[in-house]
Parts: C-alpha cells; structure tokens; sequence
C-alpha cells in the first residue's frame, strides 16, 4: 500500500497541472496565450516589455535573425497572497514566479529605511509606487551559448529615485534588467 501512495505522490508531482497557478477557479499553465492570462486573472497592475534578438546561423553563409518580444506582468493579489510574476515570450506564457507578499494598496508600504536590493520592478512599485524620477540606458549583451548560435539583447539599467518628502532624504535605486542592484542616498 505504501508503494502505490508514494508512486500517486510522484505522479502528481510530475503532472504539469500540479505546477499550474489558479487565478480564481481557473487554472494558468506554462503554454497559456497573454489573453487568457488577462481573462482569468485580469489586468496586471504593471507590466514591463523587452525585447532580444536571437540570430540563428552566426558566422555561416545565412544568419537569420529574429526579434523575441518579452512582456512581463505583474500580479498583487493583497496583503494575504503572494504576488505572481508572468513572463510571455512573443505572447505565450513562458515562466511564473511567485514574489513576497502583496499589499492592500499599490504604493502604500514604502520604507525608506528597507533594503531593497534584489527585489523586482513589480515588487517595488507594489510597495512604492512609482519613482519621482526614472532615467533609463541600455548596454547590449551577446551571448553564444552554442556554435552558430547568437543572442542579443539589451540590457537595461535604470535609476530610480524616490523622494520621501521634505524633512527626509532622497533615495536613488539603480535596476540591472527590472532588479533593484544598489542603493544611495541622495541629499536634498
């Protein structure tokens, strides 16, 4: 009897259904168009979108290049629930990441004081809302993880700034491809 419960067990661990994400009574999976997505879960409260470029036939007689679009969509379903992080490659759901807790109200839990380093875009604007200032520049990556294959992409920094109101201080973020990296404190 154990055998067969411990095979169940493994079975359902296996099953693609038991990685899926429930948006109500409705089940997303990796495989799921954008649309659906926005069906059963509604709409994002941000959404970030990038764009790489793979190039099929490096260094050989035909490259082919091709341009993938990211969109990347956020989800706080409050203070309770974790937030979800969707990613779509050219439309299709490609990845889901479960993030820290969500917040009752977007912008309404900003610590001046908290580190932040490592959260993601959505988490941060989930907890700050959006930045004072935003300044944004791009640096391209090539990557050949294979013979005869390439893939650019851009790779964004930003730099945030917050301001937490005259009596406090000003805090700069710089994000490496929606990630906050470093922390500074501007001075008035």
């Amino acid at each position: 009897m154990k055998k067969y419960v411990l095979f169940a067990i493994l079975l359902l661990l296996a099953s693609p259904s038991a990685f899926a994400m429930r948006c109500g009574t409705r089940i997303v999976t990796e495989g799921t168009q954008d649309f659906q997505v926005r069906e059963r879960c509604g709409e994002p409260f941000y959404a970030d979108t990038y764009v790489s470029t793979e190039v099929f036939g490096a260094y050989g007689p035909v490259q082919n290049y091709r341009d993938v679009q990211y969109d990347v969509w956020y989800y706080n379903f409050g203070p309770r629930h974790l937030m979800r992080r969707f990613v779509f490659r050219d439309g299709v759901l490609a990845r889901e990441e479960t993030l820290g807790y969500g917040v009752d109200e977007i912008g309404s839990d900003c610590n001046p004081n908290r580190d932040y380093r490592g959260f993601s875009v959505g988490e941060l604007i989930a907890r700050c809302g959006e930045p004072a200032s935003r300044r944004t520049y791009y640096d391209t990556l090539v990557r050949r993880p294979i013979p005869g294959y390439e893939r650019y992409r851009d790779q964004r920094r930003e730099e945030w700034i917050y301001d937490f109101g005259e009596d406090r201080f000003l805090r700069s973020m710089v994000l490496i491809d929606g990630r906050v990296e470093t922390i500074n404190t501007i001075e008035r």
